[in-house]
């Protein structure tokens, strides 16, 4: 599937139900994944389970790439390079640090503050100003990174920047996709194995200089890696294809509320994770701000495509 300008007429006719199970089933894999890579890294550290995750990963998607007629020849090489280094190197690799230092509820929450970065980012390189209610989703986010960032107790603060710093670089990712849109089409699936490739080299190189301890092939340890590889790793990105084919963007965009919560309710069940009251209160300004977001694109969408609100076309063209 190449990457193509959004179905004009919303969900695709006939698609019923199964692009919202597919959401909930992509919102659970991804959003349990937090939990999955905690306990993974009881048997690894962190830049070693995130090499294994990315070359295996790797090449999971090169071996579907025959299997489903898809080239193999990279597309736009310079781009996707770069692609592969801040996403799979810089935001698979920040978030692993992350992870073995701090809670992975708390965690999921503040690398899902990419929006907000994307919203700042787009701004000058992208021409797109923040308009309207995306200033109130900024000051919601802000409000609660400070909550959660607590300035004023410095326990945990390492992990936090280190997950502040994933969802930062994942929305410079996120430009360098919208630039590649705009000058070339693209297969996504294509993308997908070679971006993982080329992000893989560098936390191989990092993993051989900083690991003191050798891997323990336990089987929860094999069991965590090949969830990270195949159902949090190949079957989501085919989920997401899928959903992005059946739904307009904004409906889709839903899915990154129900992650972070699903990794919140995840860690406080299995891991004990238990929020304080400052960072319950700085994660629900968080989803605030990630709804009013994805409520605008919403309603931008159906503008744009001209669908009406519910009750409008009662209302006549003089109401």
């Amino acid at each position: 599937m190449s990457v193509a300008p959004d179905n004009p007429g919303g969900k695709r006719a006939g698609a019923g139900w199964l692009p919202f199970a597919a959401l909930a089933l992509l919102a659970l894999l991804w959003g349990y994944n937090w939990v999955v890579m905690k306990v993974g890294m009881a048997y690894a550290q962190p830049f070693t389970f995130a090499a294994l995750r990315t070359v295996l990963g790797a090449v999971f998607m090169f071996m579907l790439l025959p299997l489903l007629h898809r080239r193999i020849k990279p597309q736009a090489l310079g781009l996707t390079i770069i692609f592969g280094l801040l996403q799979t190197c810089g935001f698979v690799g920040l978030i692993m640090w992350a992870v073995s230092i701090g809670g992975a509820g708390k965690i999921s929450i503040l690398s899902y503050t990419m929006p907000f970065w994307l919203l700042m980012l787009a701004w000058p390189i992208l021409k797109e100003p923040v308009r309207g209610l995306q200033w109130a989703a900024v000051l919601f986010a802000l409000g609660g990174l400070v909550a959660i960032l607590g300035p004023w107790n410095l326990t945990g603060l390492k992990s936090s920047l280190l997950a502040v710093a994933a969802g930062f670089v994942w929305a410079l990712s996120s430009v360098v996709v919208k630039i590649m849109r705009k000058k070339h089409e693209i297969d996504l699936l294509n993308l997908i194995a070679w971006q993982g490739l080329f992000g893989s080299i560098p936390l191989v190189i990092i993993a051989i200089f900083t690991t003191t301890e050798s891997v323990q092939w336990t089987g929860s340890f094999i069991a965590a890696l090949a969830f990270n590889i195949i159902p949090a790793n190949a079957i989501t990105w085919i989920l997401w294809l899928y959903i992005l084919h059946e739904l307009p963007t904004g409906t889709a965009g839903l899915s990154s509320l129900a992650v972070p919560v699903v990794g919140v309710l995840s860690a406080w069940i299995q891991l004990g994770e238990q929020p304080g009251l400052a960072e319950g209160i700085g994660m629900g300004l968080i989803v605030i701000a990630l709804a009013i977001l994805t409520s605008r694109e919403v309603l931008a969408g159906r503008s744009k495509y001209g669908v009406a609100p519910a009750g409008a076309a009662k209302r006549g063209p003089g109401a």
